[in-house]
């Protein structure tokens, strides 16, 4: 049995799958690079319960959730919205219950 919380898988996913490459890519703007360190220091703040429904308040998008989602699409890098169906179906209700 794996030692790593659920925090943890869904940070781990959002980083592979969204964070890392605009952090690591020399063309990302520094905007949109302050713009992901702002929200993985958000998402690290909750739960995972709490991380999972910041991630679907981003894709409901407020102002400024929709801004940055756009700033990601312009600059040819992933958003939230590329990751929705795997998300859903890997951070379900099931995953909350589980005993890590």
């Amino acid at each position: 049995m794996s030692n790593v919380t659920k925090e943890q898988q869904i940070m781990s996913y959002l980083e592979e799958q969204v964070f890392n490459p605009v952090l690591s890519s020399q063309h990302a703007s520094d905007k949109l690079k302050c713009g992901v360190r702002y929200t993985i220091m958000r998402l690290k703040q909750r739960d995972a319960a709490g991380m999972i429904s910041y991630f679907w308040s981003a894709i409901v998008g407020t102002e400024r959730a929709i801004s940055f989602s756009a700033q990601l699409k312009k600059e040819g890098f992933d958003r939230f919205e590329e990751v929705l169906e795997e998300f859903r179906t890997r951070f379900d209700q099931r995953f909350l219950r589980k005993a890590t």
